[in-house]
């Protein structure tokens, strides 16, 4: 009785697991339900307004005038009167050259000179005394008279000529003394006495460099974003790393008014250096102003997808993801200023990734 009694029961017990309500699950419409949620987006809009008045760029001293001084002609060092950190005036003698052969080639210009001056001064006189004997009728031939005065003409243009070549010549001598072409300081000397010296090539050192550091030029890069945006009105406020809390203003001197090989303008700030703390490569951080009323495009951060091969922001057109590539300016809170083919007003979608493929319906 009791054994009949427990089969009883798990006969009960096995007719009510298969009597319950528990339905299979749908594959199907649970897999519909992830791709239908997939394509719904976080956005926002583009949006235009004026971002920040001045930009932070990186600037640095540059001497107002440089100069590479070389020989003008192949020569040895004979003496060299100046040397690194020198201070030195225009027109200063700062090394003499010597070249043999140069003295000798005046020598003989000078020779060839007196030469023809020689020439040149009995040709004269023979016209003169043919001219007077020419008074008396018969004395001496027309034709004569007319091949001295030729013949005098030549010789004094051929003295002319080389009164003209010694001159020269020594103009070219002069070259052996190297001066001071404006005011300013020596900083850097390659040679010393008897060093071989000569005119300039690529790659080659220069005898002296010297530089005017009483007044300095700021060159700043202006990225082409900004290039139009410039106020070119105010003052320009910039501060030098090595000379941190001392505040400094100037207008802007010019502008190179082309693109350079990193697609920026270079702009220049005379910078007056009259106690020579500030020396040429210094950096500084320059505020340069912009133009009220500026207005750029932004944008939340997170709506910038970043890949190893563009960079770019997807807006949503007719309902699908369009990819659109940019450049990223001045960031701004939560917003970056952007640069590309975009409007204002346009929807972005926020914290896309590489997964969202362009075409892909938004909603």
């Amino acid at each position: 009785m009791k054994y009949k009694l427990i089969i009883l029961a798990a006969i009960a017990a096995l007719a009510a697991g298969c009597g319950g309500s528990q339905k299979p699950v749908d594959m199907t419409k649970t897999d519909n339900t992830k791709a239908s949620n997939s394509n719904k987006f976080e956005t926002g809009i583009v949006v235009e307004k004026a971002l920040s008045s001045y930009v932070r760029l990186p600037g640095q001293l540059k001497p107002f005038n440089e100069v590479n001084i070389f020989a003008k002609l192949n020569s040895f060092v004979k003496q060299i009167y100046v040397d690194r950190g020198s201070i030195v005036h225009k027109g200063q003698l700062l090394a003499v050259l010597e070249a043999p052969e140069m003295t000798s080639q005046l020598q003989a210009a000078n020779g060839r000179l007196l030469q023809a001056q020689e020439s040149a001064g009995a040709s004269r006189e023979k016209y003169r005394r043919l001219k007077e004997a020419s008074k008396e009728a018969g004395a001496v031939s027309p034709l004569d008279l007319d091949n001295a005065l030729a013949k005098m003409k030549a010789d004094e243009a051929v003295a002319s000529s080389e009164r003209s070549n010694v001159a020269s010549m020594k103009d070219v001598q002069d070259y052996l003394n190297i001066r001071a072409p404006f005011n300013g300081t020596i900083v850097q000397r390659n040679v010393s006495a008897g060093a071989l010296v000569g005119p300039g090539k690529a790659g080659d050192q220069p005898m002296l460099i010297l530089q005017d550091n009483q007044k300095l030029r700021l060159e700043v890069m202006i990225p082409e974003n900004y290039v139009d945006k410039v106020d070119l009105k105010q003052k320009v406020d910039f501060v030098f790393n090595a000379l941190p809390g001392k505040q400094n203003s100037a207008y802007i001197s010019r502008s190179a008014n082309a693109l350079g090989s990193l697609r920026s303008e270079a702009i220049e700030i005379d910078v007056i250096n009259k106690d020579g703390s500030l020396k040429p490569g210094m950096y500084s951080e320059v505020k340069i102003p912009l133009r009220s009323g500026a207005k750029s495009l932004l944008v939340t951060s997170n709506a910038i997808v970043q890949s190893t091969e563009r960079q770019y922001v997807i807006l949503v057109k007719d309902g699908k993801a369009v990819f659109s590539d940019v450049k990223e300016g001045i960031s701004s809170g939560d917003f970056t200023e952007v640069f590309g083919n975009i409007k204002a007003g346009e929807k972005v979608v926020l914290h896309a990734g590489d997964e969202l493929k362009e075409g892909t319906e938004i909603k």
